[in-house]
């Protein structure tokens, strides 16, 4: 860990606040007029992937740690652990599906995922996937005659075993992008 001050605060930055590591989404300086200046700052925890907002005194303490991405490639599933692949050592490591969270239903074997390391404590933080993905319908429901002319949607079953909500155009066999962050539809490919 670096020791810093609100100065040295960038977007992206990672920094240990209040015993947990969080990300800096975003950050201002505010100095109202005649009274202290502080600093406005919006952070995503790397653990639960929620966001808050917070302030705090400008020019005050920070510790900022140094993160270290990794590009590594998914190989399989394991019971309740993926499987992932160095691809410049082959090195494999277990990674917990709880550390992939809502997102482990869109990884497809063979694709790249960026793990986060802490790279003091060489510790795993997070798994980062691409933020769009391709993946074939395996399964949908059939739409009925007039539903396609208003935004009638429908469930749908992906290869990898999710399910994601679908226009009623969208058929068994089709290739469809979809946003990782929020596992929605974007279109067909």
């Amino acid at each position: 860990m670096a020791a810093g001050t609100t100065s040295d605060l960038r977007n992206g930055m990672v920094i240990r606040y209040n015993n947990d590591l969080y990300q800096v989404v975003e950050f201002q300086h505010v100095a109202p007029g005649n009274w202290r200046a502080f600093v406005r700052v919006k952070l995503k925890s790397l653990k639960s992937e929620k966001t808050f907002e917070d302030r705090m005194r400008a020019g005050a303490d920070i510790d900022i740690v140094r993160i270290e991405r990794r590009t590594m490639q998914f190989l399989y599933r394991e019971g309740n652990d993926f499987i992932f692949m160095d691809p410049n050592t082959f090195d494999q490591i277990q990674v917990p599906v709880a550390m992939l969270g809502d997102n482990a239903g869109f990884l497809k074997e063979n694709e790249n995922a960026d793990l986060v390391y802490d790279s003091e404590k060489e510790l795993l933080l997070s798994v980062e996937l691409p933020i769009f993905v391709v993946l074939e319908v395996t399964e949908t429901q059939v739409a009925l005659r007039g539903d396609t002319a208003t935004n009638v949607t429908k469930a749908a079953t992906l290869e990898t075993g999710a399910v994601i909500q679908v226009p009623g155009f969208v058929n068994e066999g089709d290739r469809l992008k979809i946003d990782t962050r929020t596992g929605t539809y974007i279109e067909r490919v």
